[in-house]
């Protein structure tokens, strides 16, 4: 059987069935936006992502100073999804013996950046040829009350942060010709996609208030991590189509807004679940952070959407996965 008929979930359900047994200090293993090993008193949370030329970015699209901070912040928003805050990075490289010291340097420079604006150090990595570009980012952060992606119950309230389906529309826009424009400022679609920015406040505050049961980033589309949240924590949810946070652009350009921030992915904002005790404090987060009620966890195991009629379908997850056929 080839890894394209298995797909992303199954390849990773079995690699954690095949490693189910941990030492006592892993108390968050395969399954999570990141591993939670305890030493001492701390709480310390570690996560790795890749990113694959012409996988996940395109040269031609991804200028090498947003390539360098996107690479990090990535890794970061699984930190936020955690409550943790990020400490340490490390970075491993492939890249062309044809390339040019300058795509090195602009890449570092943004990775610089965004390392600076979390309070990230670089510490170590890798460095080797390759044919294409490889990017591997592993971040260590800590964290106290950690959330996990488990822990959503039966009329719980679901959150969101933000605004959903922007970074997927400014890939729409890149795939049509746009690009940056000349004085640096990026069309907000654009930048949404090529600078996402983690949301590590937030997830801090969560965390520290004690007010979320569950958590998850939106990296991959809200149906697809809506499931995988829903898959940890044992049922189901309804999401209320209407209430989904899309950004006031969105709506002049985009025939069908509400199909990308289902299914657009790569929005790095949070997903979260609030138990009904804790929505008032919640709201008070609303003066700080751009927060939306978007629907409830139910027992069934299963997700609906609710029509702005008040229609209740199935929904279809149609988000980002690795290793799906084309």
């Amino acid at each position: 059987m080839k890894l394209q008929d298995l797909g992303e979930r199954e390849i990773i359900s079995r690699i954690r069935k095949d490693f189910s047994e941990s030492p006592r200090d892993v108390i968050i293993g395969i399954g999570d936006d990141a591993a939670v090993i305890k030493h001492g008193k701390k709480n310390f949370i570690i996560t790795k992502d890749l990113l694959f030329e012409d996988t996940h970015f395109i040269t031609a699209f991804h200028p090498p100073y947003f390539l360098g901070r996107k690479s990090l912040n990535v890794n970061l928003s699984d930190v936020a999804a955690m409550g943790g805050v990020p400490k340490y990075a490390l970075v491993g490289l492939g890249l062309p013996l044809g390339m040019e010291s300058d795509w090195l340097k602009k890449y570092f420079s943004g990775f610089k950046a965004a390392a600076k604006e979390a309070g990230v150090s670089l510490i170590g990595g890798d460095v080797s040829g390759s044919k294409k570009i490889s990017i591997s980012v592993t971040v260590i952060g800590e964290g106290k009350k950690i959330i996990k992606r488990e822990g959503a119950q039966e009329g719980h309230f679901l959150f969101v942060s933000g605004s959903l389906g922007d970074a997927r529309q400014g890939l729409i826009l890149l795939k049509k010709g746009y690009r940056l424009r000349d004085d640096g400022k990026a069309d907000p679609f654009i930048k949404a996609f090529l600078d996402p920015i983690p949301q590590i406040a937030l997830g801090k505050d969560l965390s520290r208030l004690h007010l979320a049961s569950a958590m998850i980033d939106v990296s991959d589309g809200l149906s697809t991590d809506l499931y995988n949240l829903c898959q940890e924590s044992g049922g189901g949810a309804e999401i209320f189509l209407g209430k989904l946070p899309l950004s006031p652009g969105i709506r002049h350009i985009q025939r069908q807004p509400y199909r990308l921030a289902l299914h657009g992915g790569e929005d790095y904002q949070l997903l979260f679940t609030v138990p009904p005790q804790n929505q008032k404090s919640l709201l008070r987060l609303q003066k700080k952070y751009k927060i939306t009620l978007i629907g409830k966890i139910i027992k069934k195991k299963e997700i609906f959407l609710i029509s702005r009629q008040g229609k209740r379908n199935p929904l279809k997850i149609k988000g980002y996965q690795h290793f799906m056929k084309s």
